[in-house]
């Protein structure tokens, strides 16, 4: 048969997990393999989907009989005959068509918990090569109430800011708040001639929404009130000073709502520089565009065309229609002059790239604006061709209601955030005095708001991000299945060991950890996989990765809670299970954390 190292040799980030030590193996045993033509994701180690056949399985060699017209079992004779994993694993099954099976040495799974136990970061390595993020998410808009379409964008951002930190890399969190545009000539309009003051004293976001909304309904039926809108917008815009005095207020009034809310969802952001910071920047910006060759006018507006260096289908300033590919453009600057949500993302990613020189800027934005981020990340190449900054568009689906639709009230308008939140703390306080009436009043209401906060943050990431999902407040706040309060309890009940032990007069020693029992030892392959779960969450920017982690962990527990005796074992076992525990609640807590969710002591 051929000889495997007959081929041109490929290099390899090496890690120190039992998956990527595995890998580091398997491609030492591929040194030389000519693979070009084979996806390299089909070639990695992953994680068995039987644990019958082991902890993990390469199935490489389907891939590559193809390419090199082989047999898949032969080539996993032939890697199997040059692969050493002797210190982490068994000898290794050839399984099926060609399978590698792995199953992990109970002795290097002993020294992996150890290490982790001595360590601040549980084991978890950071990145060989950290790099600057700058991750928008979130971006309300001023003078609205925040609704539950921003619940996605603010909890699926946040958790990959709190991941990326965590595996050692830079990132600047940027709001990108909407505070400019024609709907303030209308709010602006509205202030001048209808403001109720007390309203505004009492509910300034309530009040503001109430003046839109007037205004709005009577620019349908009055074009003059359109017309007196669109001169009040260009007032504000030339820099009038009352005009100006009013959107100041209007955007103060609105961060300090703003301000709750992200304190409650304990979110941080390091800028929130909104639309109207770019705005001086604009119509420069669009010149340079029309003198390079970039943008070109048309029809009166300005915009961004096709250069042809594309396949039609990966063109985002192209589209079918009917069997046809026609122009799709990106309009920067409209007939009557105003810029466009294009010209203010791409004068955005100009300040950024000055700012901060990112390696990547990272849009949490839901899935509709796909077309329009393809088009500002490809003006933005053509523009700047020599800057190799990345972008990705993390995009998401949309949270139904029971009719299957979007989320709305009975009365068909957005589900307010603060509102939502408020009802997911009611509810947890509601299960929470059922469950333990002797909690005071401020005990049980910390508790509900972390057991509420963290229901609403766990239901959206456990979930696709890609896909919509059903809201249910039964699902989220349930305490058996994969949800939060089932996470936070696995702590408490974790924590509540050491209690017991403290109450019976045990003292807590630094142990050694000697895994025996067969439940014992699946906790600790399932403890030793925490930085599998985060490196997996962090590909595509999934944080779903690590909650299925996490559950699975919780599990892991409950069984070897029900198998194996922790405070009336003897000594020695004792002290091993204790230390075990304590390193399954550091895990919990810190995965929780990366997700934004909090850990109590006791529920």
């Amino acid at each position: 048969m051929r000889n495997l190292c007959a081929f041109a040799p490929l290099r390899f980030i090496q890690k120190m997990n039992a998956k990527s030590q595995l890998q580091n193996a398997i491609d030492a045993a591929l040194h030389g393999v000519d693979f070009s033509g084979v996806a390299p994701e089909t070639l990695q180690v992953a994680k068995a989907t039987n644990p019958q056949f082991g902890d993990y399985q390469w199935n490489g060699a389907l891939p590559l009989a193809k390419a090199l017209k082989m047999k898949p079992r032969d080539i996993a004779a032939d890697v199997l005959g040059r692969l050493d994993v002797s210190d982490i694993a068994e000898m290794p099954e050839i399984a099926g068509a060609g399978f590698l099976n792995f199953r992990i040495k109970t002795s290097w799974l002993e020294n992996a918990l150890n290490e982790a136990q001595n360590d601040a970061r549980l084991g978890v390595e950071s990145a060989r090569e950290t790099g600057k993020f700058v991750v928008d998410f979130s971006s309300p808009n001023v003078a609205k109430p925040m609704h539950v379409g921003h619940i996605r964008s603010t909890i699926i951002g946040d958790a990959i800011v709190r991941l990326l930190r965590f595996k050692g890399h830079q990132v600047v969190t940027d709001n990108h708040i909407g505070d400019w545009g024609t709907a303030f000539g209308k709010i602006i309009v509205g202030w001048k001639s209808d403001l109720d003051e007390k309203n505004l004293a009492s509910d300034p976001i309530g009040e503001m929404e109430r003046l839109y909304k007037l205004i709005n309904e009577r620019a349908k039926s009055d074009a003059s009130v359109e017309d007196l809108a669109r001169s009040e917008t260009a007032l504000l815009q030339s820099g009038d000073e009352e005009n100006l005095k009013i959107w100041e207020r209007v955007r103060d009034l609105s961060q300090e709502q703003f301000d709750r809310i992200y304190a409650l969802l304990g979110i941080e952001f390091d800028v929130a520089l909104g639309e109207s910071f770019y705005n001086p920047r604009l119509p420069a910006l669009v010149d340079e565009l029309l003198a390079e060759g970039v943008a070109r006018e048309s029809e009166g507006a300005v915009a961004i065309f096709s250069d042809g260096k594309a396949e039609p289908k990966d063109d985002p300033f192209l589209i079918n229609r009917d069997g046809q590919w026609t122009d799709f453009p990106a309009i920067i600057r409209k007939r009557d002059g105003a810029a466009t949500y294009a010209t203010t993302d791409l004068a955005t990613l100009e300040h950024r790239l000055k700012e901060w020189a990112p390696d990547e800027v990272i849009y949490v934005v839901d899935a509709r604006q796909q077309g329009h981020f393809r088009q500002v990340f490809a003006a933005f190449k053509r523009w700047k061709p020599e800057e190799e900054m990345r972008f990705s568009h993390v995009s998401f689906g949309t949270i139904l209601g029971d009719d299957g639709k979007p989320l709305k009230t009975r009365s068909g308008e957005n589900v307010k955030l603060q509102e939502l939140l408020d009802e997911a703390q009611s509810r947890a306080l509601a299960i929470v005095t059922e469950k333990n009436s002797a909690y005071d009043d401020q005990t049980a209401q910390n508790i509900a708001r972390a057991v509420g906060i963290g229901a609403v943050k766990y239901a959206d990431l456990s979930q696709n991000r890609a896909t919509d999902y059903l809201f249910s407040w039964d699902k989220m706040l349930a305490t058996q299945g994969n949800a939060a309060p089932y996470l936070q309890i696995a702590y408490t009940r974790v924590r509540s060991i050491f209690r017991k032990a403290q109450s019976e007069g045990i003292e807590m020693e630094n142990a050694p950890i000697h895994l025996i029992e067969p439940s014992e030892i699946a906790l600790g392959k399932q403890i030793s996989r925490f930085s599998e779960a985060i490196d997996a969450a962090l590909v595509d920017y999934r944080p779903n990765a690590l909650c299925d982690y996490l559950y699975e962990l919780a599990g892991s527990f409950a069984a070897f809670y029900r198998d194996c005796p922790v405070t009336q074992a003897g000594a020695e076992v004792r002290n091993s299970r204790l230390a075990l525990c304590a390193l399954t609640a550091r895990v919990l807590q810190t995965g929780l954390g990366l997700l934004g969710i909090e850990t109590l002591e006791q529920m």
